[in-house]
């Protein structure tokens, strides 16, 4: 896996993105400090205020970047991306009402929005082979389980020495490291775009593409199921070690801690599996996990004593990471293959986008729900849509589904360069090639491999 940190590019690219996630979990760390300080027994509300803050940045403002990505130099982007996080970062310690702890952290979210599309973007034009990308992908994904488990004991260790206001220092540090390490790089140059179409009709490019690709509908169903999965975990995680439970505080990280487990030790072993067995077969069987997973869960909440629940519930959550690693992993390759090199930015951008809106609608589910209703009630309302998410996304991905697949131009002229070499029919002019979504190709085929060309 290791092998493709060889390439130059690459290596720093990926330097950065491990430097950017680590203080950014700083930045997690002491905003939640900050939001104490500021509001006291209030600072849940803030946070949550906060974290929805987030997602709407994420929902809003990906597709946005993604409809002028192609007009920008990429490396500007992310380096000029990086340095408003250094800027918002630096001001954080100065607030003292609410209402700028909100406009901060959206715009900090709205950077991230623009970086990380913008990033997944570029990795398949630096490593174009299959296998190079894969493993790409594993390292990324470990990446951010690692900083989930090493950003909080780093925050711990230096809130030991300093303040948590120098944590945003730490955090302005590595934006700014990250920012010099996407400006060392190389990037090769993207492929060339027409500038047409409307604002708003390149702002919706990824999402159309999603919609009009049966293998993309099916992951936007995967994402909800993952969604659900993840949810529980990130919010309830407290409340069954220390309520349901009754453990003590620090046993809340080990729980944390097994999630993460679960997501590395498969992000470590896809790599070769992938070199064997279909996307799909993997992403499916993840999904068919995360819902025995909720039903173990069901148990283990309706019991109401017993000291083996610790263990099955570390369990659990470590059997959640990895089903919602099957599925996220393989996540870049699908897109990659899904979109045309020139839409591969709208593409990512509208991933994270439709991603976020998912766990905007299962993060409140799980919290409120499980105020109001008690957990069970949580892990029913939750395991029933990981359920139909799994069921639907089984439904839409075609059980063949080849990357060429011949078809018919009923409306292109003879002499149009996309038809050379295709061979004349009683309607029109039928070829076969690698089948995505674009400005001649605008519905997928069905019997009778029938296109309209523009």
């Amino acid at each position: 896996m290791l092998s493709v940190l060889r390439d130059r590019t690459y290596r720093h690219l990926f330097t950065a993105q491990v430097i950017a996630l680590v203080g950014t979990g700083l930045a997690t760390v002491a905003l939640s400090l900050l939001a104490y300080d500021i509001a006291g027994a209030a600072a849940g509300s803030v946070l949550g205020t906060a974290l929805a803050i987030k997602m709407v940045a994420y929902v809003a403002i990906a597709p946005a970047i993604g409809a002028i990505a192609d007009r920008l130099p990429r490396r500007a982007l992310l380096a000029g991306s990086d340095l408003i996080r250094v800027a918002v970062a630096l001001t954080l310690p100065f607030v003292d009402q609410v209402w700028q702890v909100y406009v901060l952290v959206f715009v900090l979210q709205s950077a991230s929005a623009a970086f990380t599309p913008t990033f997944q973007g570029v990795i398949p034009d630096v490593l174009p082979a299959e296998r190079d990308y894969t493993r790409a992908l594993s390292l990324s994904r470990l990446a951010y389980d690692l900083e989930s488990l090493f950003s909080p004991a780093l925050a711990a260790a230096l809130l030991s020495l300093i303040t948590y206001n120098w944590l945003f220092a730490g955090t302005a540090v590595g934006f700014l490291a990250s920012a010099a390490l996407v400006v060392s790089a190389v990037l090769p140059k993207p492929a060339a775009a027409a500038h047409t179409g409307s604002a708003r009709g390149k702002a919706t490019a990824g999402a159309r593409l999603f919609f009009a690709t049966p293998r993309l509908r099916a992951l936007l169903a995967l994402n909800l199921a993952v969604a659900a999965a993840s949810a529980v975990v990130t919010v309830n995680s407290v409340v069954y070690v220390r309520d349901h439970l009754g453990r003590s505080a620090g046993d809340v990280p080990l729980a944390l801690g097994a999630y993460g487990a679960g997501s590395m030790a498969v992000a470590l072993l896809l790599p070769r599996v992938l070199d064997r067995v279909p996307d799909r077969t993997v992403m499916l069987s993840g999904a068919l996990l995360l819902t025995v997973v909720f039903a173990g869960l069901g148990g283990i909440t309706a019991a109401d004593s017993g000291n083996w629940r610790w263990s099955a519930l570390l369990t659990a959550w470590a059997a959640f990471g990895a089903a919602c690693s099957m599925v996220l992993t393989p996540t870049g390759r699908l897109i990659r293959r899904s979109a045309p090199a020139t839409g591969r930015t709208s593409a990512f951008a509208a991933q994270f986008s439709l991603s976020h809106a998912c766990w905007l609608l299962t993060y409140p589910l799980a919290g409120w729900l499980g105020a109001a209703a008690g957990l069970q009630s949580a892990v029913l309302a939750l395991g029933t849509t990981a359920l139909a998410a799994g069921l639907l996304a089984l439904r839409l991905w075609p059980s063949h589904d080849p990357d060429r697949i011949p078809h018919l131009h009923t409306a292109l002229d003879a002499q149009h360069p996309h038809l050379a070499g295709a061979a004349p029919a009683p309607e029109g002019w039928r070829h076969s090639h690698t089948y995505v979504i674009d400005g001649l190709h605008d519905t997928w085929p069905t019997e009778p491999q029938r296109v309209l060309g523009r």
